[in-house]
């Protein structure tokens, strides 16, 4: 064991590296475990999400220079970012020394994850880390969607009352009253099957990769696709995107979703077939859709969906909470404690 550890946290205006280096300084020098370890820390901060993030040198949904951080990682023993481009040069550049790459981030996404497999550096990430906001989101514009009360408030900022979504055909359904369809039944979709549950809707799943025992828990019934869409008043999407996933909700799927039902999707912008969403709402066949993520991102400034009264369109903040920063940084503080202190070999992934 070095007698210091020499670290780097590369973080952004969300999760900054004071954040990252704070909670890493307290799980090794005087956090639950002790372990009483003398670190150095060099940081730097991206600009996003005021830079966009974007595909780099290999990896995806990436902020910041990867020669720099390279520069900065060779001789350190452990990377902690949030999504700082963790390219084969930045993996090469720590070499010999590196033992673990942290993320906090649900998906290694940014890293290259071969080239790190390649040099024998577990990669550490945080499966579900934003559930809980991403959760309460999903469930929060539901009720907003399905009431129609973005309308009625931007119209209400223009000057104009509008008394008229009292009229019986204009109102909407209770979620106590609706029933709800996850597209994907992983962290966050139990989760927000679970949160419906507690306003009384009833919840379908179909995930083909869950089992009947993970949805009993979740408060979720199993079911095909076709069935989910024919039988829900709400249809939200917790998908990861694969090839497999990708415009998963097409002309087709949309057909065959139940007039007047929401479509929401705070997961990957390329599961859904912009166009064909854009053609369901223009008909009146669905009654609006929660957009939370785009493709691409950002939308183009004269994307028709964005205009589409109906349409509650939020630029990718699902998951933007205090509490996900926060607690990522101390989550991931302990998984790459562990590693560094011989207490986990990691999560490969």
């Amino acid at each position: 064991m070095t007698d210091t550890l020499r670290l780097v946290c590369a973080g952004d205006r969300f999760i900054s590296a004071d954040l990252l280096a704070g909670a890493l300084e307290a799980e090794l020098a005087g956090g639950a475990r002790r372990h009483g370890l003398p670190a150095t820390i060099d940081r730097v901060d991206s600009d996003w999400p005021t830079a966009p993030f974007a595909d780099v040198d290999g990896v995806r949904e990436a902020s910041g220079d990867p020669a720099a951080l390279a520069a900065l990682t060779r001789g350190a023993h452990a990377l902690v970012t949030h999504l700082a481009p963790v390219t084969r040069e930045v993996v090469e550049a720590g070499r010999g020394t590196l033992r673990v790459i942290g993320v906090t981030r649900g998906g290694p996404v940014n890293v290259d994850v071969a080239a790190a497999a390649e040099a024998s550096v577990p990669v550490v990430h945080l499966p579900g880390r934003n559930l809980g906001a991403v959760a309460e989101y999903c469930v929060g514009t539901m009720i907003c969607a399905m009431r129609g009360l973005p309308d009625a408030a931007a119209g209400l900022a223009r000057g104009r009352w509008d008394a008229e979504g009292f009229r019986y055909e204009r109102t909407g359904t209770e979620l106590r009253a609706a029933t709800v369809g996850l597209v994907g039944l992983g962290a966050v979709g139990a989760r927000v099957a679970e949160l419906l549950g507690a306003f009384g809707a009833t919840v379908l799943a179909h995930d083909p990769y869950a089992d009947a025992a993970t949805a009993r828990r979740a408060g979720a019934r199993l079911v095909g696709l076709d069935e989910l869409l024919a039988g829900s008043d709400v249809v939200s999407l917790h998908a990861r995107l694969t090839e497999e996933t990708r415009h998963i909700v097409d002309a087709a799927a949309l057909a065959a979703m139940r007039p007047g039902s929401l479509l929401v999707n705070t997961a990957r912008g390329e599961l859904v077939d912009a166009a064909a969403l854009d053609r369901a709402l223009e008909s009146g066949h669905l009654r609006g859709a929660v957009l939370d993520v785009f493709d691409p991102e950002p939308p183009a400034a004269g994307d028709p969906l964005l205009r589409r009264p109906g349409v509650f369109a939020t630029p990718h903040l699902a998951g933007a909470s205090t509490q996900v920063a926060e607690e990522s940084a101390v989550r991931i503080a302990r998984e790459v404690a562990a590693v560094l202190t011989g207490g986990g070999a990691g999560r490969d992934t």
